[in-house]
């Protein structure tokens, strides 16, 4: 099996520097965080379309549970976002280099998600105001349009971050592109 997959490098810290609230060289907290939140508001809009085309429809059970759902996950969506969102600041504040582009892109990246997560709070108080409707109203549900449509344009300038500038990327050339039938971990040298 160890021959098909590997396992160990991507799951030890071994060899690794704490950075604190960053996390890990290798293994930054930042963006695994990220899904969680992204995922959440982009299904809650997704969960308040449909329960408003279905209260419309006069389906109000499936308008129900749709908008139940929706709720749920905003709301989990709402708690990870303040990891997510100390964890960036801490990279944006101890590793950003000012007045460069990938600084500006980080507070583009930064007051977008910082007004997505403040709408979010406006959509959770409506939704609870409203809960004994029974549905996501019109109102709800064009907020969580915006949020949902808000958070992808902010995880975009994320990823352009990291997959474009290589932001906070650390690597080891040697230790993860050099073809190896063993597995290495961070800091391991290729036996001669």
């Amino acid at each position: 099996m160890a021959r098909l997959f590997s396992f160990k490098p991507t799951l030890t810290i071994k060899g690794r520097k704490f950075k604190g609230l960053r996390g890990f060289s290798g293994k930054p907290f930042h963006p695994p965080l990220t899904d969680f939140p992204i995922t959440c508001y982009f299904l809650a809009a997704v969960f308040d379309v449909i329960s408003y085309i279905a209260w419309q429809q006069d389906k109000p059970s499936i308008a129900h549970d749709f908008f139940v759902s929706g709720t749920h996950v905003i709301i989990a969506g709402l708690l990870v976002s303040v990891p997510t969102a100390l964890t960036g600041f801490w990279d944006w504040l101890k590793s950003t280099p000012k007045h460069t582009q990938v600084w500006r892109t980080a507070n583009t990246h930064m007051a977008i998600m910082l007004t997505v997560t403040a709408i979010v709070v406006v959509d959770v108080l409506m939704r609870l105001s409203g809960w004994d409707e029974g549905y996501a109203e019109l109102g709800v549900t064009i907020i969580s349009v915006v949020v949902g449509s808000l958070v992808s344009l902010g995880a975009a300038f994320g990823g352009t971050m990291v997959y474009e500038y290589a932001f906070n990327v650390e690597q080891d050339i040697d230790y993860a592109y050099t073809p190896s039938e063993e597995d290495r971990l961070p800091g391991q040298k290729a036996e001669s």
